[in-house]
């Protein structure tokens, strides 16, 4: 036997040559190195660390590094070859943002004068956090995003309900707070920035991406006020608002090209102001993102605080009143996986092999000779060891190598496979980093996380495959104030994964979902030790949870039942409602499923759109109802299905769910292309004394919620053509 069909033998097993693919002069183990006052940078390590670039130069050094590292394109950017005239970076330096008493919190006030007595308000994660959204209320105007227009309708009393203002936006408006007699409108839009790159002779555009904070003095409705107009580079993300501080976060996907990077930079109109502080996780990544976190006091619009820290793709955010956690997944370097070959190697599969192979190996290894001549030399002894094996001894050494290597296989999946959070701490519009930690795993959503007292807990879904396995199992972990690991609960519910979870209290709530949905209820009363206390195991899955009170909890999500072929097929939408007095037996009482398979509710994705009052006993949930399935349609060449859409109306108690009507905007406007996101789709519903208003993209209806028959109807501006470039929001 040849030494090529040794080696082929043994590569079929799982064991792996040294590629040589790695330059011969590049180590991890590399440290920087200093060219005046710059500092040049080898290959990062995965440390973690904190740490701040001085310069626009010190960061295309380390974006080069990286690139080497993990064997992305130089280019991170595509477009012309351009830069920002002067590569220093200027320091984030911003007056200080006028202090809100620590702890104090501010929400819409209605204002006086024929308000409501009772409104509702944004479906919100942590109380006293407010989230933005493209709907508002104070009890008596309602503010909401019509395509490119906020739209200010005096709302209460409905029957006298009429637009006060629509004032048009030059971009692309997202979401919107509204506090008193303030309203800040998040926008995107594409900005085009010139530049002169070294040694060039002019300036160079390129387009990009821009958010823009507008902020409106709306004390007379009916002519809202623009006074401030601040800019990022960048996509809006998220943002929170904190008593009057305002906190919201764009990214901007690193722009790097012919030894150029554009910087993130903060503009108050068109005057640049501010180029912040660009922060850094030595994390190498395949595709890199600043995220720049800004803050403003919505009531004193004369300044701007920010800084930008520099990241992979962030998946997740979970805001508390004092802490900003960003979650994104953990790339390991290229190196690692390198190093990781070799490791498989001597560690895996050399003590299977007999005791004087192991020293001869061994003592090459430990010589001086470099990598390619080792393994020449190891190779030949691997080659003459396996022709000195019998048939059967072979076929043993390859099932133990194959055992031994899929052990090994898990292992370093797992160690791969992890979460990174950032913690910043916010207070008062001041912006400072504290720590990180890691946690196996990833997480669903912003339900997946929450922040109690000292501590912070999350709930993770480990998925990962080796060469003849995929393994996928559930962890809840709660760390401390450093966000180190204190306690953790691992492998829960294998094979499936999380659908749903809501912290309350000491309590978890978690649905897993692979054939049927256990509902876990998780004690963290000893953080330190959480353990689950009781199961139920019922058909479906809930992909929204939501306190009902302290015992009991509603569900939305899907049906589910067995097909006839053994498997599961996924049913229209179901309502529950949980008792978890008893945690140790949680129990269903009662359900209630809408629509045939292909009903969706928006309710399932964005917790916004769910609305729930216990006092009025009141739920409603968007709804795109599948009445009847899909009839081939000659003329379309396809399968049409007959569609309902609008919200269901629910009285909702203890002892259970009772239809009180169903909302539908839909009228002769709509045809079958808008059966999926269409214009008449009730998207958000708010509810001013005992009127409900529904909103969709194209009205804003009232009806009585005594027994949901009209009340009035208005009509916002709409174009269809708008409809088709802009979404709705």
């Amino acid at each position: 036997m040849n030494k090529k069909v040794a080696i082929l033998i043994l590569a079929m097993t799982g064991i792996a040559i040294f590629s040589g693919c790695v330059q011969q002069d590049i180590r991890a183990t590399d440290k920087e190195k200093s060219v005046g006052n710059m500092t040049v940078f080898p290959i990062p390590e995965s440390t973690q660390v904190l740490k701040k670039f001085s310069s626009a130069y010190e960061l295309r050094e380390y974006l080069k590094a990286s690139a080497q590292s993990t064997g992305a394109f130089n280019d991170f950017g595509m477009g012309r070859d351009f830069a920002i005239a002067g590569a220093g970076m200027g320091r984030a330096t911003a007056v200080p943002v006028a202090a809100v008493p620590n702890g104090e919190t501010k929400s819409i006030q209605a204002p006086s004068g024929g308000a409501a007595s009772d409104y509702s308000k944004t479906n919100i994660q942590v109380e006293g956090v407010d989230e933005a959204d493209f709907v508002k209320n104070d009890g008596k105007y309602i503010y909401v995003i019509a395509q490119n227009r906020l739209v200010i309708l005096d709302a209460f009393p409905a029957s006298d309900a009429k637009i006060l203002s629509s004032t048009v936006i030059e971009g692309r408006p997202k979401d919107i707070f509204v506090n008193e007699d303030r309203l800040i409108i998040f926008m995107e839009d594409t900005d085009t920035v010139y530049g002169i790159a070294e040694y060039d002779y002019m300036p160079r555009p390129r387009d990009t991406m821009k958010t823009t904070a507008l902020v409106y003095d709306i004390s007379n409705r009916k002519t809202p006020g623009e006074i401030a107009n601040y800019s990022i580079s960048g996509n809006y993300f998220q943002s929170r608002m904190i008593g009057d501080i305002v906190y919201f976060i764009a990214k901007d996907s690193v722009y790097y090209y012919n030894d150029f990077v554009d910087m993130p930079v903060i503009r108050k109109g068109s005057a640049r102001i501010m180029a912040p502080d660009v922060y850094y996780f030595d994390n190498p990544e395949q595709n890199y993102v600043f995220h720049t976190i800004a803050s403003i006091n919505i009531k004193k619009t004369d300044s701007i605080n920010a800084k930008t820290f520099m990241m992979g793709y962030s998946d997740n955010l979970y805001v508390s009143r004092n802490n900003i956690y960003i979650t994104y997944r953990k790339n390991m370097p290229g190196l690692y996986y390198e190093a990781q070959r070799e490791e498989r190697f001597y560690e895996v599969v050399l003590p299977l092999l007999p005791q004087d192979v192991r020293d001869k190996i061994n003592e090459i290894k430990n010589s001086n000779l470099d990598q390619h001549e080792k393994w020449d030399k190891i190779s030949s002894i691997l080659e003459d060891t396996f022709n000195r094996m019998t048939e059967k001894e072979k076929q043993q050494y390859q099932e133990d190598v194959r055992k031994a290597i899929e052990e090994y296989e898990i292992k370093l999946a797992q160690e791969r496979e992890k979460t990174v959070i950032q913690k910043i701490g916010i207070e008062n519009g001041a912006i400072e980093y504290k720590t990180k930690g890691e946690v196996p795993g990833s997480l669903l959503n912003q339900f997946s996380m929450d922040e109690s007292g000292d501590y912070f807990r999350v709930a993770t879904t480990s998925q990962f495959w080796t060469q003849n396995s995929n393994i996928q199992y559930n962890n809840v972990y709660v760390l401390d104030s450093d966000l180190k690991i204190a306690g953790k609960l691992e492998k829960i519910a294998q094979d499936e994964r999380i659908y749903s979870t809501r912290f309350i209290g000491n309590r978890l709530y978690m649905v897993t979902f692979k054939r049927i949905d256990p509902l876990f209820v998780i004690d963290l009363t000893d953080p330190n030790k959480p353990q689950v206390l009781g199961q139920l195991k019922i058909p479906g899955f809930s992909d929204y949870l939501h306190p009902y009170d302290e015992n009991h909890i509603i569900g939305v999500g899907k049906e589910t039942a067995e097909n006839e072929w053994g498997g599961v097929s996924i049913k229209g939408v179901k309502v529950s409602l949980f008792d978890v007095s008893d945690v140790n037996n949680p129990k269903q009482i009662d359900t209630y499923e809408i629509g045939k398979a292909g009903t969706d509710s928006e309710a399932l994705r964005d917790h916004k759109a769910f609305l729930f009052d216990k006092k009025k006993n009141l739920l409603v949930i968007p709804i795109r109802e599948v009445v009847e399935k899909g009839q081939y349609d000659s003329r379309y060449d396809y399968s049409r299905e007959k569609v309902w859409q609008g919200a269901y109306v629910f009285d909702l108690t203890l002892n259970g769910f009772k239809l009180k009507g169903k909302i539908s905007h839909f009228d002769d406007f709509e045809d079958q292309y808008y059966y999926w996101g269409s214009p008449g789709a009730v998207r958000r519903s708010l509810f001013m004394d005992d009127v409900l208003y529904t909103i969709s993209a194209r009205k804003v209806m009232m009806n009585d919620l005594k027994d949901i028959s009209g009340i009035n109807s208005i009509d916002l501006p709409f174009s269809k053509n708008l409809y088709n470039e802009y979404g709705w929001n």
